[in-house]
């Protein structure tokens, strides 16, 4: 039989690996300093109070879309999750298998916010329509809409969402 020993360092990376694969929480600095799940990309919304900038992970697939930010026990404040929907469609969400409470900002094809979900429950079944149709949906960690002033009719900049496009 072959052994291998590992360094504290190597033993530590292995362990948090295998703490987030099991969903398991780790500090909020270790999440922090961990890379995304998936692509991420830089993304503004223009409010009344100005241009506030986050880097948000891109769901695109399917089964990307259906485990979002499940099993997630942190967020830092800058970051979020953007649901793209490719063509305006009616979406519904819920935060079961959730366990922060988010934001939900509702975003048309133009790049304008028609709705927004404050606080919602974590671990709830309950449905979180878009109102009418929405090319994607961005997820914030709850209060960020408040903080920013976000509101119905302001804009969000990304790489495929632009105002006016």
């Amino acid at each position: 039989m072959s052994t291998t020993k590992l360094s504290r360092r190597d033993a530590g990376a292995f362990l948090a690996g295998l703490l987030m694969t099991v969903g398991l929480a780790l500090s909020p600095a270790a999440i922090a300093r961990a890379p995304s799940i998936l692509p991420t990309e830089p993304l503004t919304i223009v409010t009344a109070s100005g241009r506030h900038s986050f880097v948000v992970e891109v769901a695109r697939s399917q089964e990307e879309q259906a485990l979002g930010l499940m099993g997630r026990r942190y967020l830092p404040a800058d970051r979020g999750m953007i649901f793209d929907y490719t063509d305006a469609q009616p979406v519904a969400m819920w935060m079961e298998n959730t366990f922060i409470s988010l934001d939900m900002l509702f975003v048309d094809a133009q790049g304008r916010i028609v709705r927004i979900a404050e606080r919602t429950e974590p671990l709830s079944r309950r449905i979180i329509p878009s109102g009418g149709p929405v090319r994607a949906v961005i997820e914030l960690n709850a209060g960020t809409a408040a903080r920013i002033g976000a509101a119905v009719g302001d804009s969000v900049e990304l790489s495929f969402i632009a105002p006016g496009r």
